[in-house]
């Protein structure tokens, strides 16, 4: 999994609302690309002002400084996209592969953002082996998800997150630089996940197309 600078969990639950960070994400969307598109000095000084109140949006309700949010704006460049986060579903008697995470100790399902030059099963069966130890191959698109539309904690950007279906053919458990332990569960067995990268609806979704496999592909 690709790790990334980003607003920790714990800094903005603390926030009843969140409406806050849709209009910073949506401010610093439309300056990052007016950025990358306009060439004109006062322009560019009209949107890097706006960049920096989307900064100051998120760092209030964040309790982080401007500087530190500024400096994640700043890595983003080109036009604003979505960023793309696989997971994949593996089973085993019925059983669902996670891994626990160790930057919160929690349960996930093996992945990780999208890497340039690799299709997202590429990516996700890659990701299986490195998080997991285990050998598996892509065989069904399950869910393309809005991160914003699933309950998820807040973010600075947006994700689209893809669910694969994967058939384990080998390997064993081992861990990794980014887990802890590895392990099988049944739906009634599941222990406490990183809900920045999975909620328990979506291991709900997934275990019912495990029992209905001609389900169509979920998406948003």
């Amino acid at each position: 999994m690709t790790n990334e600078k980003q607003l920790t969990t714990d800094r903005i639950m603390g926030s009843p609302e969140y409406k806050w960070l849709e209009w910073a994400k949506k401010l610093e969307a439309i300056a990052q690309t007016g950025l990358t598109y306009t060439e004109g000095v006062f322009d560019r000084e009209r949107y890097k002002s706006l960049r920096a109140i989307a900064a100051e949006i998120m760092a209030t309700y964040s309790h982080v400084e401007p500087s530190y949010v500024l400096d994640l704006f700043s890595q983003e460049v080109g036009y604003a996209t979505p960023k793309v986060d696989v997971r994949a579903a593996v089973f085993q008697e019925d059983k669902l592969l996670l891994v626990k995470e160790k930057v919160d100790g929690c349960w996930s399902l093996p992945g990780g953002y999208a890497d340039i030059g690799n299709s997202p099963s590429e990516v996700v069966v890659r990701e299986v082996q490195e998080e997991s130890g285990y050998l598996t191959r892509a065989i069904k698109l399950l869910a393309v998800y809005d991160r914003d539309k699933q309950g998820h904690p807040p973010f600075p950007y947006a994700v689209y997150k893809l669910h694969f279906l994967c058939e384990l053919i080998g390997g064993s458990p081992s861990s990794s630089i980014e887990t802890d332990e590895v392990a099988f569960f049944g739906e009634d067995e599941i222990p406490p996940l990183s809900l920045t990268r999975v909620m328990p609806t979506q291991i709900t979704k997934i275990f019912h197309y495990h029992r209905h496999p001609d389900l169509p592909t979920y998406f948003d």
